[in-house]
């Protein structure tokens, strides 16, 4: 941007530029950043239509990440509020419906301190339909890159859960996504895997997610037995990985007839963070969902595929690390009528004054700082900001504006029973950064692209 508008300003004028160059858009319309067509030649990921077991794509199915429209009320990183804010917008809304149903002239009040109000309830109350809560619903979501917080996953409350309700029908229902940006976005590529069910702007342009498995649901089992236990036999586990794609990388090499699905999924988890891959179609990622080469070498395969395993385990995993050797944390001493939870609560945490960006410390709060921070721990970029970015802006203290939802980590810190859980995570965001870095780092180079 300043080296565009300083050579305006040295031109005064645009009759001051001498070197304008033509340009013609190519037959995708791109006028810059002009795509060449060697992308269209490699295998997509998304299949043309969803939940189509003969697709000849990677994936047989994928979804876009659960929109809310009303994300104050559904995340928390407290149960407890969590479950009263959503009572307090289920009460305002059926005391809506219940006016609306005795003077079908009544003017809905849409109160933002109580409710995010919208089409979908419109409808809803139209019908005179009822919401109560599910408690069964209640789960974690991940709301951002390394980033969960307890969340309900009702439907008749979410705006739109899109193809989700496949990927994880229920809470009990296990399953990986391998998630990455949306096309049409200004940013560069971005890829996250997640084990929980994934936020429409956990990455930019909207959030989209290729699954290990999907879930077809048995609509003539009962969903629960006399008991009201969970019926085990109402979903079908199918693959997201598509028969086809298993012959098509089974045929390229020989003797891989012990190549499996999962070895796909983890290949194309490590491929998606090829630094070859990623710059050589950097213009295709940001217009298009992924398309990916199948390499030349069984061992170049394997090599992408065991890094993916490994970075999939670290991304996974990623509260679970010790700090890396050289961070040092500095902690003052704990008053005796201070306990564990205060002495470690954050508000918000903070670079040194006058320090910007990949600095070496971070005041975790007033008692508590970090100091040794490698600048490459910074290098690890997730949807636009460094891991270790994500953890100091989502573990803060905030207040929604509209409702006056507060939503403090603290209250998470004590809900897992780990007082240190926010310094811990931090710390260990800070290893799985340079592991991350360090995996990426020895993956096989795409020389033929």
């Amino acid at each position: 941007r300043e080296q565009k508008l300083d050579i305006l300003r040295q031109a005064c004028h645009l009759g001051g530029i001498s070197d304008w160059q033509a340009i013609q858009p190519n037959d995708k319309e791109d006028w810059i950043n002009q795509r060449d067509g060697l992308f269209d030649t490699l295998l997509p990921l998304a299949p043309e239509k969803k939940k189509d077991l003969n697709a000849r794509s990677v994936f047989s199915t994928y979804s876009l990440g659960v929109a809310t429209s009303r994300d104050a009320f559904l995340y928390n990183y407290s149960q407890d509020v969590l479950r009263e804010s959503v009572q307090r917008t289920i009460a305002y809304y059926n005391a809506q419906r219940i006016k609306l149903s005795d003077s079908p002239d009544y003017q809905v009040q849409k109160d933002a301190t109580q409710i995010v109000w919208n089409d979908m309830f419109d409808v809803m109350a139209a019908r005179n339909e009822v919401i109560s809560l599910d408690e069964a619903k209640l789960t974690f979501g991940m709301y951002r890159p390394f980033n969960k917080m307890d969340f309900l996953y009702q439907k008749n409350l979410i705006q739109r859960t899109y193809q989700q309700l496949t990927l994880f029908p229920t809470p009990d229902y296990e399953n990986l996504c391998i998630c990455v940006s949306g096309a049409g976005g200004r940013q560069e590529f971005t890829c996250f895997i997640s084990s929980i069910i994934p936020d429409l702007n956990m990455l930019h342009s909207g959030t989209q997610c290729f699954p290990l498995y999907w879930y077809e649901e048995n609509k003539q089992e009962q969903a629960s037995d006399l008991f009201g236990n969970a019926n085990a036999n109402r979903y079908k586990r199918r693959d997201g990985v598509t028969d086809w794609m298993l012959r098509e990388v089974r045929s390229r090499f020989s003797g891989a007839r012990s190549l499996t699905k999962e070895d796909i999924f983890y290949y194309v988890y490590g491929l998606l963070h090829s630094t070859d891959y990623r710059e050589r179609f950097a213009d295709d990622l940001r217009k298009s969902l992924p398309r990916i080469p199948i390499v030349e070498r069984v061992e170049d395969f394997m090599a992408f595929s065991q890094a993916g395993r490994a970075l999939a385990a670290l991304h996974l995993g990623y509260e679970g690390y010790p700090a890396p050797e050289g961070v040092v944390v500095t902690t003052a001493e704990q008053p005796a009528s201070m306990d564990e939870y205060d002495y470690y609560r954050v508000e918000k945490m903070t670079f040194p004054k006058g320090v910007k960006a990949k600095s070496d410390t971070i005041h975790y709060n007033s008692r508590i700082i970090i100091s040794g921070i490698p600048s490459e721990a910074y290098d690890y970029v997730v949807n636009g900001k460094s891991a270790i970015d994500w953890i100091i802006e989502r573990y803060q203290v905030t207040t929604d504006k509209n409702s006056g939802i507060v939503n403090d980590p603290n209250a998470w810190s004590q809900e897992q029973g780990k007082p240190r859980y926010i310094l811990d995570l931090l710390l260990s965001v800070i290893h799985v950064s340079l592991e991350s870095q360090r995996i990426i780092a020895t993956l096989p180079r795409l020389t033929t692209l």
